[in-house]
């Protein structure tokens, strides 16, 4: 690992149904998600740049491998967090726990996305 760089360099969030899940990420974030040709599966981008720091990702939807309970725990930022906790309740998620302090490094809340994967929300305020 590169002691100058975050140790995060990509993350994927696994997927049954890709439009389903491009609609709840897209409405929950306000953005756009791009898509990434690739031949053997498909994936769609979180916005992201090579010089902006934290670490890019994509939605993907690859056969056989399943989403849902037991995934990796991926965190958003968020300038309040509970706002897209409501946000992902309102496009078919659910709020598994909301918003609550984790002391000095902000707040966090837990949403179930539409594909049963569930994330994090932070945010400092």
């Amino acid at each position: 690992m590169n002691p100058a760089q975050n140790p995060v360099g990509w993350f994927e969030i696994y997927v049954q149904d890709m439009a389903r899940a491009r609609a709840f990420y897209e409405g929950v974030f306000q953005l756009t998600l791009q898509e990434l040709p690739s031949p053997a599966i498909k994936m769609l981008a979180f916005p992201m740049g090579p010089e902006l720091p934290g670490a890019g990702g994509a939605l993907v939807h690859y056969p056989g491998k399943p989403s849902g309970d037991g995934g990796t725990l991926i965190y958003f930022n968020c300038a309040d967090c509970a706002v897209e906790a409501a946000r992902a309740a309102a496009r078919g998620g659910r709020v598994f726990k909301e918003k609550f302090s984790i002391g000095p490094y902000g707040f966090i809340a837990l949403v179930i996305d539409t594909e049963e994967n569930m994330i994090g929300l932070h945010s400092q305020a």
